[in-house]
């Protein structure tokens, strides 16, 4: 059971994806206007949908998650965590959001998706970090249908994925508009990114930088933050 802000708990079974700090750097980076009505893609166990609402008491969430297991256990977090009028699971593949969802109806599309596409998959998580129902192309296709115009769509990345990040997401109407690069230590490579695209946006992108520790192992004051240490 993790403890969030504000008296918000998670629980994560051990057949679900851990709460990560892919998803603690994500959920910091979202900016939610008042009442946002907010869609989260590949939701698992609903861990994005709590921190939102941990942090915003106007947001609603709509997770979507291909595992059944997952799934039973976001609509278990939603229950413990009084969620019932702002947050809602649905179990369905994202490729086939046209029959669960209505086109344009959401202002924030957010996502942790799976980074890789080859390799053994784990027997514990065959799904949560593999590409094989869920590419890139697939994610920022639902993001576009999904989104307003106007309406902003962020997700956690490996930086190596950046360019077929860019293509896909441009080949689907998503400008990106905000890119933070992110590394555990200030000579480090950087590990991972955190992209925000935009329905029908303008071109220009904003670049930012975060390191979470310093050179000693020592936490940065951006992490003390984010974990609330």
């Amino acid at each position: 059971m993790e403890k969030l802000a504000n008296g918000f708990t998670l629980d994560i079974p051990e057949s679900a994806f851990p709460l990560s700090t892919d998803s603690m750097l994500l959920a910091d980076f979202v900016r939610l206007p008042k009442n946002a009505r907010t869609l989260d893609l590949g939701a698992g166990c609903g861990t994005l949908g709590v921190l939102l609402c941990s942090r915003d008491e106007s947001c609603h969430i709509t997770g979507v998650e291909l595992s059944e297991a997952a799934h039973t256990a976001a609509l278990a977090n939603i229950t413990t965590n009084g969620l019932q009028s702002r947050m809602i699971s649905i179990c369905a593949d994202i490729r086939s959001l046209r029959r669960e969802l209505k086109s344009g109806s959401y202002d924030i599309c957010l996502s942790n998706p799976p980074y890789f596409t080859g390799g053994p998959a784990s027997a514990q998580h065959s799904t949560a970090r593999r590409q094989d129902s869920c590419t890139t192309e697939d994610l920022c296709a639902a993001a576009a249908y999904s989104l307003r115009y106007g309406g902003d769509f962020y997700l956690v990345h490996k930086p190596e994925y950046l360019a077929q990040i860019c293509a896909c997401a441009s080949k689907a109407g998503l400008e990106p508009k905000e890119l933070c690069l992110v590394r555990h230590r200030p000579n480090a490579e950087h590990n991972l990114i955190l992209l925000k695209c935009r329905k029908g946006g303008k071109p220009s992108l904003k670049l930012t930088e975060l390191c979470l520790f310093h050179a000693d192992g020592t936490p940065t004051e951006y992490y003390k933050k984010l974990y609330r240490l």
